[in-house]
């Protein structure tokens, strides 16, 4: 019995805390649509990538065709020559894997543009929510667009267009 009304007692005190708590979405994808400068962000980098990528392709070309000479012409050259040729088929493939990894390596230049072009419009989105979060008194703001678990989320306590109209979007 005494065991009852203390489980009793401590599910009505979780509950009264649960209910005291607020929470709100937002919809990261539907807000950086929203921004004018995120769309010329995007549309800058992904200039950037495709011209990088034919860079990179045209090196990989060069070494195919030096490859494919090599194959055609190997039991004609001496090993002087062989061996030069496979320097050679080295050397492009090993600038074709340096090339990857100074545009699209982890410190690349597609990761350098990312930071300088997204980080400002991400922390404007960041401290936009946290002050709506203080001001309307959120314990929690989940990100609907990262957030796979939420299966759904009343549209009343999404908050996006409140963060479009902090940033000075209207939508």
């Amino acid at each position: 019995m005494r065991k009852s009304v203390l489980f009793i007692m401590l599910m009505l005190g979780v509950s009264m805390a649960a209910q005291a708590q607020k929470f709100a979405f937002i919809d990261t994808e539907y807000i950086l649509e929203a921004i004018p400068a995120y769309k010329q962000a995007s549309e800058q980098m992904d200039a950037s990538a495709q011209k990088w990528q034919s860079e990179i392709e045209a090196v990989a070309k060069t070494a195919e065709e030096l490859y494919k000479d090599y194959q055609a012409k190997m039991s004609s050259l001496s090993e002087s020559q062989r061996k030069q040729k496979e320097d050679a088929i080295i050397t492009k493939e090993k600038e074709v894997n340096e090339l990857k990894r100074a545009y699209f390596g982890p410190e690349g230049e597609l990761y350098k543009m990312r930071e300088k072009l997204l980080t400002p419009i991400n922390n404007a989105i960041y401290e936009a929510v946290k002050a709506l979060a203080e001001q309307n008194g959120y314990s929690a703001v989940v990100d609907r667009a990262s957030a796979s678990s939420v299966i759904f989320a009343s549209p009343r306590i999404d908050i996006s267009n409140e963060v479009l109209a902090k940033l000075g979007y209207s939508n």
